[in-house]
């Protein structure tokens, strides 16, 4: 228990290392104390720093953007977390019960059979979020009515169709790329790969206030997740609410998954790699679990958006693209080895 602690308080530290050094990070580079300098003019107790270009770059795009991915990595990691502690599957991740490719599909939709409307307004980007958010919501709930059956919920039933709505919707996105235009394919492909590169402080205060949300219920829950690894009757026997459990990680995961893929597309592997490397170093107690995820996934997204924005610069890779070169390697390694200790 002592060294799970120490553990928390080491991922704490480096998050927000990492939060200053990869906001320095790029084509115009900010040093340690200028970054300090910035935030402390920005908050009214020194003078304005006389480098406005640098102030502009720190406070509009980098700042936004790496909290975003911050904020975005530890949704995505938790919600991993609660939907493989539901399932009691290690593979399972926010992915798998349709809720990223029901926003991607929503997101093509409209990006295909209204893109006139969204070329003639201002609130074009907010119509296309507000559209994807809905439906990732949308999905989960249709999953989630499909599995309900004399007032409660099949996880199996829950599992198996995630995975059909999954494919029918991966289908239907498939058919909109073919038919989409050159403009609209680039428009498609960013909600399918992934991008922070819309990140502003609008977006930064949406997607905190459903990770923060989900945080905050998805932690009081961690004794009812620890109670379900017996299993759902042994659970029941000793008097957790598995039924409540079960509504409510799906309604907070839809908030913080459908809020966080509205803004910033697809992103793979994080909710699947990130809860399942922890439970090997840490085991699998969700008091433990549950908030190393949400630091680790931070880590995680921080930095494959930082790889993402700097490697190619001044081009930008997926970082959908970056999360699946870091996620799926790891994953593959985790395997063998398990493989090997079994035999």
């Amino acid at each position: 228990m002592q060294r799970n602690s120490y553990i928390l308080i080491v991922l704490s530290v480096i998050v927000l290392l990492s939060l200053v050094a990869t906001s320095g990070m790029g084509a115009i580079h900010i040093g340690f104390s200028e970054w300090w300098q910035i935030l402390l003019a920005k908050a009214g107790w020194v003078e304005e720093v006389s480098d406005a270009q640098k102030t502009a770059v720190l406070w509009v795009i980098r700042l936004p953007r790496v909290i975003t991915s911050l904020l975005v990595g530890a949704s995505l990691a938790l919600c991993g977390a609660a939907l493989q502690g539901l399932f009691r599957n290690p593979l399972a991740d926010p992915s798998i019960i349709g809720i990223s490719a029901g926003a991607a599909f929503s997101a093509a939709l409209v990006i295909v059979l209204a893109s006139s409307l969204l070329a003639s307004g201002w609130w074009a980007g907010t119509l296309l979020s507000l559209v994807t958010f809905l439906g990732a919501v949308g999905s989960t709930f249709l999953v989630f009515a499909l599995a309900r059956q004399k007032h409660r919920t099949n996880v199996t039933m829950m599992l198996l169709a995630g995975i059909a709505l999954n494919a029918l919707a991966s289908a239907c996105t498939g058919v909109l790329i073919f038919v989409a235009d050159d403009a609209q394919l680039r428009s498609i492909t960013f909600w399918t790969l992934g991008s922070l590169g819309g990140a502003n402080w609008t977006t930064v205060g949406l997607i905190a206030f459903a990770t923060g949300l989900a945080t905050v219920f998805l932690f009081r829950l961690a004794k009812v997740f620890n109670a379900l690894t017996l299993g759902e009757q042994e659970a029941k026997y000793i008097g957790m609410p598995i039924e409540r459990l079960k509504i409510q990680v799906v309604i907070l995961t839809a908030l913080a998954i459908g809020t966080a893929v509205a803004f910033c597309g697809m992103i793979g592997f994080v909710g699947l790699v990130v809860p399942h490397v922890l439970r090997l170093i840490g085991g699998g107690n969700y008091r433990f679990l549950l908030p190393a995820s949400v630091l680790a996934g931070a880590l995680l997204l921080c930095w494959a958006d930082t790889l993402a924005r700097t490697v190619v610069a001044p081009a930008e890779i997926p970082i959908g693209v970056i999360t699946a070169l870091l996620g799926a390697p790891v994953f593959l390694i985790i395997l063998y080895r398990q493989k090997n200790a079994l035999n």
